[in-house]
């Protein structure tokens, strides 16, 4: 059995574990399905902003009712404002402005935007550690590559999960701030925080897949190969006779 078979199958699982809850962050609120269905980002009392419902909860692609209920049409990279109607009255300050058809501010829309594709461009490249992850249960050269790989995809999560926490972080106490209850989507900070651990572990464990087996007597070096045996006889013979 390969050596490095057991740390590049853990790599391989968490990797796959980390894809898992990005799906779930980014399916939420497509089906009742649970845990879909519980999933969301910030639930929100909006009663009173002209053209919101009750309640709000955020999702990828949607602005639902309670429980996920009542969804808006989808929209990709939705801007955050797209709870309420265009220059709504009674929008907690800070939340609404000119941007997303004249629903969100400046900030929360750039924020929530580039947050959103963050997280796509981390799933992207975390499928593509997966595929690379194989390589890494055959040698220390294939958890190289899947070590890179993986890094690729933790650097993008890194930045995904740092807009979407400041995002709806800042958003819940915007509506505080404005005497509005508002809470944190346990599901969906779980999924996604759970996601980058996972992630993070998987890049460990490749990393350590690359350490030289001290048994194989290398002399270090991914590509250098061991001292020839037979080189290092003709030397001690040649010292005996001199």
């Amino acid at each position: 059995m390969p050596k490095n078979l057991p740390l590049g199958l853990g790599g391989l699982i968490l990797l796959a574990t980390s894809i898992l809850f990005l799906f779930f962050i980014i399916l939420s609120g497509v089906t009742d399905s649970t845990p879909l269905n519980k999933t969301y980002f910030l639930r929100a009392h909006t009663e009173g902003i002209t053209g919101a419902l009750n309640y709000s909860q955020w999702t990828f692609f949607y602005i639902c009712g309670d429980n996920n209920q009542d969804c808006s049409s989808a929209k990709a990279g939705l801007p955050f404002g797209w709870a309420w109607d265009s220059h709504a009255r009674n929008v907690p300050p800070g939340l609404g402005g000119s941007y997303g058809g004249g629903t969100t501010s400046y900030k929360f829309f750039y924020m929530w935007r580039f947050g959103w594709v963050f997280i796509l461009i981390t799933l992207f490249f975390e499928v593509m550690a997966f595929l690379a992850g194989f390589l890494a249960c055959f040698g220390r050269l294939g958890a190289a590559i899947s070590f890179f790989v993986t890094c690729i995809a933790l650097f993008f999560h890194a930045i995904g999960t740092s807009l979407f926490t400041a995002t709806f972080v800042e958003a819940r106490d915007k509506f505080h701030d404005a005497g509005r209850g508002a809470d944190l989507g346990a599901y969906g900070f779980g999924w996604i925080w759970g996601s980058f651990t996972a992630c993070l572990l998987a890049a460990i464990l490749f990393a350590l897949g690359m350490r030289r087996d001290p048994s194989s007597g290398s002399s270090g070096g991914l590509f250098r190969r061991k001292q020839s045996t037979r080189s290092y006889e003709g030397r001690r013979v040649k010292d005996d006779y001199s």
